[in-house]
């Protein structure tokens, strides 16, 4: 039992992720059996002997072994008074008793050497805010299953001693058990890409020198810094992901390198890295921080010999007083990093002003799970709502169509503006989702309308998102045909800007929607940059010139002449025209003589549910340009 408690102690266990007191001998097996045959004296004299052998094994200090033996010894103590009152002694033949026995002296080894532990660690951290003692169950377990293995060990020896070594099977199970928990351990604490810590290890880091900080704070204190490198995009869509992938490991290795070591680097995911700094003394130390870590970044990356450039937007959020967690440190350096990308600027400390990006991503969940909900039998039912806003023809005072308009009323904020709601989602797979639900409850007010005996032309909005989407003409055709709805009574809008994120890929399903019937009008005309031949090129059907020109062209010279060019040349292109921002009587009157021929704002109807536009339809009489000022006052509901 001694020789083959020092044979195994050459190989101890160390608990993953913990400091090295830590550790595990394998030898307990051996020395507990000792202790419930032979006593303490024996016993102690084994584990001593074992951990000896151990400590040179590990390299440890003098006093780390010392601590390590008052542990092993007040166990064995422990173990041996049990055993001792209980009149234990395992034979060849033990009993329920004795093994019951044996389960109190194992419990009596893990109190003691437990108990010895926490007086330990509690006159060490006298005069400073007690740190919590985490125990790890798989420390506990595997101590359990070496100490209760012992007796086995020591009932085999007696039946025939060649049945001991037979154990070193399970003390190998056990091994491979604590090592493997410790590579899993490891693996979720470890970037697999870079070898960096990860989100998860930032935020336990926090913690833990959150803690360590005492309740005397010293001056220094925690920062974090969000590192968000820009264009990063462009070098995988370029290079590809191997290289993309490559480059990435590169910024591992440049930031580890100019980051003390008692800082901590971490990968947060995608082309994000965080630092965090633990000896900050303050704003200005952070951004000197922040800008040594752009700087070191600004020098070119080589890859297969291309020197590629790299920057990075950083954020950087300082822990108060009262201190924090790691989610809300993150949040916050998130918070200050977006707040660089939109004003240009490589570094920015976070404020209370910078929390709307916070604000954005909980407006963008919530709208996910309004989108993705069930509204049953009421479609209103999660506060997602199409609006209806009239386009009349100027000529005749008719009703030519609609527009439909998302709503979205907040459950906590109230109605969302269109501009936050597209602003916040345009960008993200909400706005797909979105555009579904959109189309989907046009095309059956278009199917229900139709049936009544009022076919009207609705409009809808879609994004370029929703472009890229390769299944939004199927999706199109399938409602159309679910709900009886000729093509012609539906039309898709899209933006200059829609158009020129990437025109050949748009107009494969341009081309798609056209030859189905469904008719495409190029919305905001005049905003954007495109070029005047995407109107030749192109099947559009319509027009639409923006409200900022709109609005103006009564009082601008300037305005004015651009209103009536665009009208013109869609003219001449056999494209209709719809004007928005319609407000007043006198706009009406300049785009009736400019040849225009169809508006649509507030001076005819605002937008409105569907059944509030069936009022409006019911009161709504045509009127003409030309008529008194006074006739042409428009009902509304």
């Amino acid at each position: 039992m001694a020789a083959l408690a020092l044979a195994v102690d050459a190989r101890p266990y160390v608990v993953a992720n913990r400091r090295a007191s830590s550790v595990v001998l394998p030898s307990i097996c051996f020395t507990f059996g000792i202790v419930l045959a032979w006593g303490f004296v024996p016993a102690l004299a084994v584990q001593l002997a074992a951990m000896a052998i151990a400590g040179v094994r590990m390299r440890q200090s003098p006093r780390r072994a010392l601590h390590l033996a008052g542990q092993h010894a007040v166990a064995l103590a422990g173990a041996a008074a049990v055993a001792a009152l209980a009149g234990l002694h395992v034979g060849a033949q033990p009993h329920w008793d004795d093994a019951l026995l044996t389960v109190a002296a194992a419990a009596a080894w893990i109190g003691a050497r437990t108990g010895l532990d926490a007086l330990f660690a509690r006159c060490l951290s006298a005069g400073r805010r007690r740190r919590r003692v985490q125990r790890w169950g798989l420390e506990l377990f595997a101590t359990a299953a070496l100490l209760l293995l012992g007796p086995v060990v020591l009932a085999a020896a007696q039946v025939g001693l060649a049945l001991v070594p037979l154990v070193l099977l399970a003390l190998h199970a056990v091994h491979r058990m604590v090592r493997s928990a410790g590579e899993y351990e490891r693996a979720a604490r470890v970037d697999s890409l870079t070898g960096l810590p990860n989100r998860r290890a930032l935020q336990t880091s926090v913690a833990e020198r959150d803690a360590a900080r005492g309740l005397h704070r010293p001056e220094r204190g925690l920062a974090l810094l969000l590192l968000d490198l820009d264009r990063f995009r462009t070098v995988n869509d370029a290079l590809g992901h191997t290289t993309g992938d490559r480059l990435l490991v590169e910024v591992a290795r440049r930031l580890a390198a100019v980051v003390p070591s008692h800082d901590l680097v971490v990968r947060l995911g995608g082309d994000e890295f965080a630092v965090l700094a633990t000896r900050v003394d303050g704003p200005a130390a952070a951004r000197r921080l922040a800008a040594h870590l752009a700087e070191e970044l600004g020098r070119p990356f080589a890859l297969d010999g291309l020197p590629i450039d790299v920057s990075a937007s950083i954020g950087i959020a300082l822990q108060g007083e009262r201190g924090g967690d790691g989610a809300s440190l993150l949040r916050q350096a998130e918070a200050a990093m977006y707040d660089a990308k939109e004003r240009g600027d490589h570094v920015a400390i976070y404020a209370r002003d910078t929390e709307h990006h916070t604000s954005d991503l909980a407006l963008l969940a919530d709208l996910r799970r309004a989108v993705q909900a069930d509204p049953g039998s009421d479609p209103a039912a999660d506060g997602i709502t199409v609006y209806y806003q009239p386009q009349i023809a100027v000529a005749t005072g008719e009703l030519v169509g609609v527009e439909a308009l998302l709503r979205w009323r907040h459950p906590v904020r109230g109605m969302v503006g269109p501009s936050e709601l597209l602003r916040v989602a345009e960008q993200t797979p909400v706005m797909r989702l979105l555009t579904s639900r959109v189309l989907r409850e046009v095309v059956a007010q278009l199917g229900a309308w139709r049936a009544a005996g009022r076919p009207l032309r609705a409009s809808v909005n879609v994004s370029v998102r929703d472009l890229h989407a390769a299944d939004i003409a199927v999706e199109i055709d399938t409602l159309l045909h679910r709900y009886d709805v000729p093509p012609d009574l539906l039309q898709l809008e899209i933006t200059e800007s829609a158009l020129m994120a990437d025109p050949h890929r748009v107009l494969d399903t341009i081309t798609r929607l056209d030859r189905m019937g469904v008719a495409i009008s190029l919305d905001d005309f005049g905003t954007g940059y495109s070029s005047l031949q995407h109107l030749r090129r192109l099947p559009f059907a319509e027009v639409k010139i923006d409200r900022s020109f709109v609005l103006g062209m009564a009082a601008d010279r300037g305005d004015a002449a651009i209103v009536r060019s665009v009208i013109a040349l869609a003219d001449s292109l056999g494209l209709r025209v719809v004007a928005e921002g319609v407000e007043d009587e006198r706009t009406w009157r300049l785009l009736a003589a400019a040849g225009c021929h169809a508006a649509q704002g507030w001076f005819h109807a605002r937008p409105m549910p569907a059944p509030d536009l069936a009022v409006w339809l019911s009161r709504y009489r045509p009127l003409r340009p030309g008529r008194e000022p006074g006739a042409l006052a428009v009902p509304t509901s």
